[in-house]
C-alpha cells in the first residue's frame, strides 16, 4: 500500500488520525518486506497482528501465512479493513478457500489480559502502537503460552531496551521481563519517514524468539518479577540492600554467594540467567 493510496483512502473515508492511539502507519514497501522476512512465515503459521491500521502489513501476512488474527481498536479503521479484506475475512463457520483473516474490534491489551489464550503455535507480527507496545509485549511474553516468535515494530528507545544486555545503558526491568522467556535475535532501524503521519521518533523492528528451555518453572515467575522490580527500584543502589526489604540479610548473603554475585552488585550488572538463579535460591 503506497503513501498516495493511504492518503486517498483516509480522505475518501473522511478519517482524521488520532495521535493518542499511536496511528503512524508504515507505508514503505521495503521495510514491510523486511518485517515479513524476519517473521520466517509459512502457510502453516498462525499470526497475531495488533494494530493493523489500514492493512499494509495485513496484506502481506495473508500472502505468507495460513491464518491471521488482527486486533484493531479504532472502529473507523475496522470498517475500512472489513471492506478492504471482505474476501479474506473468515465466515462464522471458519470455512474459507484461502488464507483466513479474523478481525476483532478490541483494545488489544485488555483482550490479552482477559482472554488467557494459548499462543504457543502463533507468531506475533505487528507494527505496535507506541503507547502500549511495552505492556503488550510483557503480557504476551509471560508464561508457557507465549508465541513462538515475536516480530514487532516499536519506538527505537524501546527496541534498545528489549535488545540490551547486562551492563548496557538501556538494560532494565523491561529487558528482564521479556528476556526471561525470549531471546533477542535481531533488530533493524526504520526511519521516521517510512511512516504516515511521520512520528517524532525513529522506530525499529525487533525479533524475539521463545526460549527452547525455560529459565524458570511457572511457579517461580512471580518471584522473579518481584525480585527484578525491587532490584531496579533504585538502580544505582546495591541490589542486596534493596532486597533486604523482602528477605533476611543472612538468606540473601547465602543466595548471592551461591549465584556468584558480590554483595556490592547493582542490578544493572546482573544478567537474566543470574536473576533466574537468584530466584531459584530465594524460593
Amino acid at each position: 500500500m503506497k503513501l498516495s493510496e493511504m492518503r486517498e483512502l483516509l480522505a475518501r473515508e473522511d478519517i482524521q488520525l488520532t495521535k493518542s492511539l499511536g496511528q503512524n502507519f508504515l507505508h514503505d514497501g521495503n521495510q514491510l518486506r523486511r518485517i515479513i522476512e524476519a517473521a520466517e512465515l509459512s502457510t502453516a503459521d498462525k499470526v497475531l497482528e495488533i494494530g493493523p491500521g489500514l492493512g499494509p502489513l495485513t496484506e502481506l501476512l495473508l500472502k505468507h501465512a495460513g491464518e491471521v488474527l488482527a486486533i484493531e481498536k479504532d472502529a473507523r479503521l475496522v470498517e475500512v479493513l472489513r471492506k478492504r479484506f471482505a474476501r479474506e475475512i473468515s465466515p462464522e463457520d471458519g470455512k474459507t478457500g484461502g488464507p483466513a483473516l479474523r478481525l476483532l474490534h478490541e483494545d488489544a491489551l485488555e483482550f490479552l489480559k482477559r482472554e488467557r489464550r494459548d499462543w504457543r503455535e502463533w507468531k506475533l507480527v505487528a507494527n505496535l502502537p507506541y503507547s502500549v507496545a511495552s505492556p503488550i509485549l510483557v503480557e504476551l511474553a509471560q508464561g508457557e503460552r507465549s508465541p513462538a516468535r515475536m516480530v514487532a515494530t516499536l519506538q527505537l528507545e524501546v527496541a534498545r531496551r528489549l535488545m540490551a544486555r547486562a551492563g548496557d545503558e538501556d538494560y532494565g526491568l523491561l529487558t528482564l521481563l521479556v528476556q526471561l522467556d525470549f531471546e533477542a535475535r535481531d533488530w533493524f532501524k526504520i526511519p521516521a519517514g517510512c511512516f504516515f503521519p511521520q512520528p517524532d521518533v525513529d522506530s525499529a523492528c525487533v525479533v524475539l524468539e521463545r526460549r527452547a528451555t525455560p529459565l524458570l518453572p511457572p511457579e517461580l515467575r512471580g518471584n522473579f518479577h518481584a525480585i527484578v522490580k525491587r532490584a531496579f527500584s533504585q538502580r544505582r543502589k546495591m541490589m542486596m540492600k534493596l532486597l533486604k526489604a523482602d528477605w533476611p540479610e543472612a538468606t540473601l548473603a547465602q543466595a548471592f554467594k551461591k549465584a556468584g554475585l558480590s554483595p556490592q552488585t547493582r542490578a544493572e550488572a546482573v544478567d537474566v540467567r543470574q536473576f533466574a538463579a537468584l530466584t531459584s535460591l530465594l524460593r
